[in-house]
């Protein structure tokens, strides 16, 4: 299956309206009074779908996204995959919030997002991934993010995790190690107070805030749930 959704907000108030809304399923676009969310049409991504969501954020608008489950990446034929691409004009804000991405045992699945934002744009990126439903293994992923800001890259990373033929390349400290939850979170034109790491030691869940620029973020953070990841990120 492929399929193409895309949304273009414009200033409202202090807010936005939609000049563009375009759902193909899987990907349903639904406005809330708190936020647009992603909605899933059909299971999946199933393996051989490719999917792709635009986003663009016009100057001074301001836009929420959300979801309203976790998507589900199940086995098919070949891999499947979804490309997120997005710009945010001078003085346009994105908050990027969706629920976690679950890959299922069998599955393949590359997701990757691009990111244009303009200079005097400020955007929150979050994005979650959860190896395998509760006792169970999981499939391989490829994650990409990369952030531009006037041309120039603010971030650029790669994450491949879950192949269960080559568990040496990330079932390593200098990886994931023992998690099964992994949660980015990186914020351009707004940060913490300064940089801090965390570490349940109960839980075992760690994660650390560090500033790229004056005014971009990264948290990282890792470990057996989601739901602890999310309490150290915080």
């Amino acid at each position: 299956m492929r399929a193409h959704a895309a949304v273009v907000a414009e200033p409202a108030g202090d807010g936005c309206v939609f000049s563009t809304l375009r759902s193909d399923p899987p990907l349903l676009l639904r406005p809330t009074p708190s936020g647009l969310y992603l909605q899933g049409g059909a299971a999946g991504p199933l393996g051989g779908d490719q999917l792709r969501l635009d986003v663009h954020v016009a100057a001074g608008a301001r836009l929420t996204i959300r979801s309203v489950a976790a998507m589900i990446v199940l086995p098919g034929h070949g891999p499947s995959s979804l490309h997120v691409a997005v710009r945010v004009d001078e003085g346009g804000h994105l908050d990027w919030c969706p629920e976690p991405l679950v890959s299922v045992i069998g599955s393949r699945h590359h997701q990757r997002a691009e990111i244009d934002a303009a200079q005097g744009a400020t955007l929150r990126w979050n994005e979650r991934l959860v190896l395998g439903r509760s006792d169970e293994p999981s499939g391989g992923v490829e994650t990409g993010l990369r952030v531009e800001r006037d041309a120039t890259a603010l971030f650029h990373q790669d994450l491949r995790v879950g192949d269960p033929d080559e568990p040496e390349t990330w079932r390593n400290p200098a990886v994931i190690g023992d998690g099964r939850a992994v949660g980015t979170e990186l914020r351009v034109g707004s940060g913490i107070s300064a940089q801090t790491v965390r570490h349940d030691r109960v839980t075992g869940a760690r994660a650390s805030w560090v500033a790229l620029a004056d005014d971009v973020w990264l948290c990282q953070g890792v470990g057996r749930r989601m739901a602890d990841v999310d309490a150290m990120m915080r």
